[in-house]
Formats: structure tokens, sequence, C-alpha cells
């Protein structure tokens, strides 16, 4: 049986992208698969960059789309770097999601833990340093280099005709001694989007932040920029955020910082509250505003406090959704994905497919199972049907209801079983003239996995607080 579409193209070579391509070649029915990746091999965010991104200025501001030639293809004069491509990951960095559900189905991780991970957590823990996660992805990719190009960004996406219509820039060429960018175009039948969404950080607006920026810039950071404890010794800092990154941040600087580290917090994870609780750290309400002046920055709470002289504002505040190069930009104002069935397949032309785009899913494995989905559709394998358009536009008006407009539209977390079950019956088993392997059934132990490494964080956080306590109380005694 012929598939429903014959050529694919993937953006995306990090975690969500390899699941996608490994899935679509497993199926031996496709005519063409190419897979786009901006950097200059695969594996996403889990790759380190020395130099980090640079705080957005102003805040929030779009990525900018380079002007295409009129004529393809066609050699131009190199583009600006897009900072954003540059990743988050830092040097001691661990994962933060238990290795046994974390992983993909069909290949466990390295056993391989960090020095500090032991000290922490203790010998055979369920955390991997990036570079093991990063070597692990660059093994999987090894049968499918073929069918990439790498970088290469993907600067627009539109259908034309019935054809999806992707124009492409590829960095790194020479001609006549002059570095160029290569510029052309290629057809599909059907695109997989596997980008990610760690790539733009996400900065509240504060009255005053923009000019504080642009006299004092070196003051301001976005946790994506994090690189290492060193930079912050003896500094008075204040860190935005109330989730993971922000209480990684409070653990690493809270006893090296000039004290107190101020905490500022809108809202805070309440299951990461030994974070909040460890010596040396000041909780503050929101930031009202920003002063600046020649002589330094001050930053003023809603609840009146202020805190000058400061060396360092972090914001650990999270990341946009970011998909400048589809026609139109299907990301709203509120940093949610709208007329995505399912967070996977675009309602009304499902041949455009998001893979990764979901949050709170236990990582890796479900982009696996999205991306089994999505290959199955694409190959006419599916054991189910999509529901009708209108059916699907109802699923995201309901879904509206129970999570609300903004990026936590997309979180899975809690109802796992209930998204692992709609992938893996969608799906359904796979065809003997293929090389794919049966998704497993959800099992409910993975939830418990997945969350081992937070409950041996709030343990260790636990530890530090006890410790600084009674080296108050024998102090006090002398």
């Amino acid at each position: 049986m012929a598939p429903r579409y014959r050529n694919i193209a993937v953006i995306g070579a990090g975690p969500s992208g390899i699941s996608a391509v490994k899935a679509l070649h497993e199926e031996k029915v496709f005519e063409k698969i190419r897979i786009f990746e901006r950097r200059d091999k695969p594996g996403g965010i889990w790759h380190y960059d020395p130099t980090p991104d640079v705080f957005p200025i102003p805040q929030n501001s779009p990525q900018l789309r380079n002007a295409i030639p009129k004529k393809l293809p066609q050699f131009a004069s190199p583009s600006p770097e897009d900072t954003t491509a540059r990743t988050g990951i830092y040097d001691a960095l661990d994962s933060n999601v238990g290795s046994k559900a974390m992983a993909f189905t069909h290949r466990p991780f390295p056993s391989v833990n960090s020095a500090l991970s032991v000290k922490q957590f203790g010998h055979s823990n369920p955390t991997h340093p990036f570079r093991t996660i990063a070597g692990y992805l660059e093994d999987l990719f090894k049968d499918y280099y073929h069918l990439a190009s790498f970088n290469t960004t993907v600067e627009k996406v539109e259908k034309q005709e019935g054809k999806w219509i992707l124009t492409l820039r590829q960095s790194g060429h020479v001609r006549n001694d002059e570095p160029k960018d290569y510029w052309w175009q290629e057809e599909f039948d059907a695109v997989i989007v596997a980008s990610g969404h760690y790539s733009a950080p996400l900065v509240p607006e504060i009255p005053g932040l923009e000019n504080a920026v642009s006299t004092h810039p070196a003051k301001f950071e976005h946790s994506k920029a994090y690189r290492s404890q060193n930079d912050y010794v003896d500094q008075r800092v204040v860190i935005v955020g109330g989730n993971v990154s922000s209480a990684d941040l409070v653990v690493d600087l809270h006893a090296i910082v000039n004290a107190p580290l101020y905490l500022s917090q809108r809202g805070y994870n309440e299951v990461l509250q030994s974070a909040w609780d460890l010596p040396n750290v000041q909780t503050k309400p929101v930031i009202s505003s920003i002063q600046s002046n020649s002589e330094g920055v001050s930053v003023k709470f809603s609840d009146g406090s202020e805190v000058a002289d400061l060396d360092k504002i972090i914001f650990a505040t999270g990341y946009k959704l970011s998909y400048p190069f589809l026609t139109p930009d299907p990301v709203t104002p509120n940093n949610r994905v709208a007329g995505f069935y399912q967070h996977v397949f675009k309602i009304g032309d499902p041949s455009l497919a998001l893979v990764g785009q979901i949050r709170a899913a236990i990582s890796f494995r479900s982009y696996e199972y999205q991306a089994v989905a999505v290959a199955r559709y694409f190959a006419g394998r599916n054991a189910k049907p999509l529901p009708s358009p209108q059916q699907q536009d109802l699923w995201e008006v309901e879904r509206l209801k129970y999570k609300g407009p903004t990026t936590l539209f997309h979180e899975i977390k809690p109802d796992f079983k209930e998204y692992f079950d709609f992938l893996h019956d969608f799906a359904g088993p796979p065809a003997k003239e293929s090389d794919a392997n049966e998704l497993p059934a959800w099992e409910d132990r993975w939830a418990e996995q997945a969350f081992e490494v937070l409950q041996l964080k709030d343990k260790y956080w636990k530890s530090l607080k006890k410790a600084t306590d009674s080296s108050s109380q024998v102090k006090a005694k002398l």
C-alpha cells in the first residue's frame, strides 16, 4: 500500500528529530526523508557552547528572519549568527529526569554518573552527565547521517499548491576566498517540525528593564547563559523564577554569593520547597521596577522593598515557543502553539506535524511515541484514524478549559497514562514489512522512575540545610 505522503522533511536533529527520522526510516515506505539541522552535528540542546546566548535586547524581541534572495539557488553573504542556537548547557550539568524513564524504549543510557552526582546522590544514581547523553544521541543518529543536511537553517516553510516548500540556508561555504551562505529550496509532501522549545529565552516585561540592560548589559542574564559558579562568587545576585532552573541556581549559588541570595517569585513549584528554604536565601515577591544610573542597578519589589548595587539579575523564567519559519506562525501571544491536535497534528492539514512540543512529559520517551504515531500515520499504517477536524477543534477547546491558554496548555503532567495510551493506540502495531518495533504499553512505574532525581535532590537539599543549622547551633554554644 502506498504511503499517505512520499517525501518527508524533518526540521531539527535533537532528541525529537532523531526520534522522527528513526521512526520514518524504519517504516521502509518513503521515497525521500531529509533532516535539516542548524548546528554542525546531531544532539540539539545537549551540546556545550562555551560562549552563551546573549541577553535579549529588547526583551522578548521576535527572532529576525533573514531576507531571502530573489533568485534561488544562490550564494549570498553570510547572515548574522542566530545566537539562540547556542545551548543552555553548563559544564556541571546532569540530567534531571530519571534515566530509566527518560531513555528511549529501544536503548537504555550508558551506566555513567558524574563525580558531582555521586557525591550528592550516591553511586549508580539515575542521572547522567550531559556529555553522556550527547554521545548517546549521536550514536543513535549514525545510521541516518546520509539523510542529514547540517549547518542548515530552515528559513521558511510554506505550503503552495499542495506541496510544502522549504527555503534553506547552509553556512560554511567559501567562494572566491570569501565566506558565503548557500540558499536553495526543496519540496516535500509532509513536514515534521522537531526543533524543540529551549532556544529563545523568555523574560518578563518590567518597567526600567530595557533601559537598565542597555546601560549595564553585563548585569543581566537568562538562566540559559549560566556556565559556572565561579562567575558569582561574592556577587550581589537576584534570581527570578520559581521552577526547576531557579532551584538549581539557588542550590549552586546560595553559599557563595554576597548573602543573602535574593529570590524573586510570582509563583513557585511547591515540590521544590527544600531549595527555597536553603540558608542565605531571601524570598521576595515580583520585581515591580528596575532603576539604573551610571553607578549601577537596583530593583524594587512589589512589597515596596528595594535592593541596590546588584552585580547580577538572573532570569530563570523559561523559554518562548518559537517557530519563525512557519507561515503562518502558530505561536499565540500567550506562548502556546495553536491548532495542533494532541500537540502533534495540524488541525485541517495533518501533513504538518510537531514532535517534541510537549512539556513535563518524561522527555525522550514521549518524543519517541509521538514520532512513531506520526510516522505510521504518514505511512498510512496507523491503527486508528484521526478524528474529524471539528472533533479536533473541540479537543483544543476542552484542553484550553483544562490547562489554560499559556504554555501550560502543552503540559502532559499528570495525565501521562492517558497521553501515552493515545499515542500507543493511534500508532498501532508495526507493519510486517517494516523494521519498526512494538511500542510498549504505558507502565505506571515510568512516572515514579522519572521523578527519582527530584526525590534525590530534595533529600540532598534538606541535608544541606540540616548541616548548616547544626553548624550554627555549634557556633552558638561556643
